[in-house]
């Protein structure tokens, strides 16, 4: 079966309290797509934030000194930084402009993944409000599939992707930061190639594989389209979190 990955339309913005399943299943009745065992719902973490009230504005904080000892060495909003410390289990590197840190959920990623684009609230200027990342990314997932499988009767996963930078190339893609009834890794150790060559050591990332395609069909800037069907999905799905895709410390040759 071919892979085919479909924008939704229509998807308003989002609100803090937002139901988000319900909005979904609006909008793929809005075009004809009847959910099918198998398929699966990406959705950008910035609907999710919202939906959860992750909005903050940077007027209501106050920064530590910490924050303000790192503000001077990384050229960055002493409010910001505070967010940040808030949000990471360490500080990991930084630079003027940038700061690198372990978020609380466990992976590695720049200011703690917390963004000004496509963010705006009441009362101030835009620049002045800030979004976290989702609280809980993997039970957030599992609640929306849960509701779009007893709306459907079908077998569904649900995932929720985030854009990060890499540390060895340029360029941001799509990662997941939270799953629900998909895999995010997929062990191909022990199967032969063409050649009847077994496979030692490849695992697949699927989750992230699908998260960077599906962040294509989306795009970074106004496009406006934060969900997207996937049918087609090459690998049965299970039940899955995000801790399986997160590199253990002891390997990690960067730490």
């Amino acid at each position: 079966m071919p892979l085919v990955l479909t924008p939704l339309p229509g998807i308003p913005m989002i609100q803090s309290g937002d139901d988000l399943a319900e909005i979904i299943m609006h909008s793929l009745s809005r075009v004809e797509i009847v959910l099918q065992d198998g398929d699966i719902l990406v959705l950008a973490q910035k609907i999710v934030s919202k939906a959860q009230g992750r909005v903050v504005n940077l007027a209501g904080v106050t920064p530590s000194q910490t924050a303000y000892d790192l503000a001077t060495k990384i050229e960055k909003d002493p409010r910001l930084l505070e967010l940040v410390l808030w949000e990471s289990n360490a500080v990991l590197r930084t630079r003027p402009g940038s700061i690198i840190v372990e978020h609380r959920l466990g992976f590695v990623c720049a200011n703690a993944g917390i963004d000004h684009s496509n963010v705006a609230g009441e009362g101030s200027q835009d620049e002045e409000w800030v979004l976290l990342l989702p609280d809980e990314p993997d039970a957030a997932a599992e609640a929306i599939r849960r509701r779009l499988e007893a709306a459907s009767g079908a077998r569904l996963g649900i995932l929720i992707i985030d854009s990060h930078g890499r540390a060895w190339r340029l360029g941001v893609v799509g990662v997941a930061i939270g799953l629900s009834g998909l895999p995010g890794l997929v062990d191909l150790r022990g199967k032969e190639d063409l050649f009847g060559y077994k496979l030692r050591i490849t695992q697949v990332g699927a989750a992230d594989e699908l998260a960077a395609a599906a962040s294509l069909v989306m795009g970074q800037a106004d496009e406006g389209t934060p969900v997207v069907h996937v049918r087609g999905f090459p690998y049965p799905l299970r039940e899955a979190s995000l801790r399986e895709l997160l590199r253990p410390k002891s390997e990690d040759l960067f730490r």
